[in-house]
């Protein structure tokens, strides 16, 4: 992979920290491929509050496949863009503009909420911000 180059305009010691958080994030993005996901035995390795942290590991337990479909459509709805008209239907829904790491986290949220465990946070976790 090339190196990657970022310019971020402020003092010297802000915009290498910024750099290199924006490079580690794209870095994390170019990871997402289908080669990856389908490696069910990688790492639990992100930040604790994460679909790949240690939330990821919780066991998906009590729900229904219809209920899988449901929680989908609701993240659909979720990560659509703001309109003037909220969609009603998934007809409405904008998917060409939608952000796909916005559905897979608002489709884990939904998911969580089913099992009636939102917010699905680790211990060390409850009670602080998770930022």
């Amino acid at each position: 992979m090339s190196k990657r180059v970022v310019h971020i305009a402020g003092d010297k010691y802000m915009n290498a920290k910024a750099a290199a958080q924006i490079v580690e994030a794209l870095d994390d993005l170019e990871a997402i491929a289908l080669k990856d996901i389908v490696d069910r035995n990688r790492p639990y390795d992100g930040q604790p509050w994460t679909s790949n942290g240690d939330r990821g590991r919780t066991l998906v337990e009590g729900v229904t496949v219809r209920d899988v479909r449901d929680c989908f459509i609701l993240a659909l709805f979720d990560s659509n863009p703001y309109s003037e008209q909220p969609a009603q239907t998934l007809d409405d829904l904008d998917l060409e503009n939608m952000d796909l790491e916005a559905i897979s986290q608002n489709l884990s949220c939904w998911l969580e909420r089913y099992m009636g465990i939102f917010p699905n946070l680790p211990d060390s976790l409850r009670g602080q911000d998770a930022e």
